[in-house]
């Protein structure tokens, strides 16, 4: 089985998506054998639109999008709500063993969640499942993925007491569209790693005059151990 990281954030839009295309590629260009699972997704009518062909074609991956994802709902609604409106709830045991079989293939694997960490995936009369099932269903250890700018703190610190609450293992927390010199993101990063004692993982380094972002971890591999 492979060793496997799961990708959460402080909620949605922060780059989930972003990092975990720049984890796969980074991994890859560096000759390790790495793979992409996510098990629903949202707001995708054409599958070349959505989260997991980015991931896929920014890190050259060479999987099938239907062994990379389980589920796609066109609307772009929590998980839930579009299984609900499109009658196609999520099922643990078909996550299970598409994660099982593409992990198959692979060394190393990036899951990557559905929006925060609070997230129903499924909420109907027959089953109840969050974002929290999936990562202990899959047994898998989390990065958390925080903007760097005004708000995260606090947002960074509740994403990580509840996932400690639910006992929940947290290798780590990527900072992304962080500014080198500017004082409240390198303080936002001080505060969020004296507050919770998580390390930073990595940052996702914002030029904005260049209009490019550099990706910044260092031995990236040792976080799946």
């Amino acid at each position: 089985m492979a060793k496997a990281l799961f990708i959460t954030a402080t909620g949605t839009d922060v780059g989930k998506t972003y990092v975990s295309a720049l984890i796969c590629k980074r991994m890859k260009d560096e000759g390790f054998n790495i793979g992409y699972y996510k098990a629903a997704l949202s707001g995708s009518s054409d599958i070349k639109d959505s989260d997991a062909w980015y991931v896929k074609r920014k890190a050259n991956l060479e999987d099938e999008y239907n062994e990379m994802v389980s589920y796609t709902y066109k609307h772009a609604y929590s998980p839930h709500l579009a299984a609900q409106i499109e009658g196609n709830p999520t099922d643990m045991k078909v996550i299970k063993k598409a994660y099982k079989d593409i992990s198959k293939k692979h060394d190393y694997m990036i899951v990557e969640g559905s929006g925060g960490i609070i997230c129903p995936i499924r909420y109907d009369n027959d089953k109840k499942i969050f974002l929290e099932d999936i990562i202990k269903e899959l047994d898998l250890p989390c990065l958390i993925v925080a903007d760097a700018g005004l708000g995260t703190i606090n947002s960074a610190v509740l994403t990580v007491e509840y996932m400690r609450s639910k006992k929940i293992k947290i290798k780590g927390i990527i900072l992304n569209r962080f500014e080198i010199g500017n004082v409240m993101h390198e303080d936002n990063k001080k505060m969020i790693e004296e507050i919770t004692g998580i390390n930073t993982a990595g940052l996702v380094i914002q030029n904005t005059l260049k209009k490019e972002n550099k990706f910044h971890a260092d031995n990236l591999s040792s976080l799946f151990e």
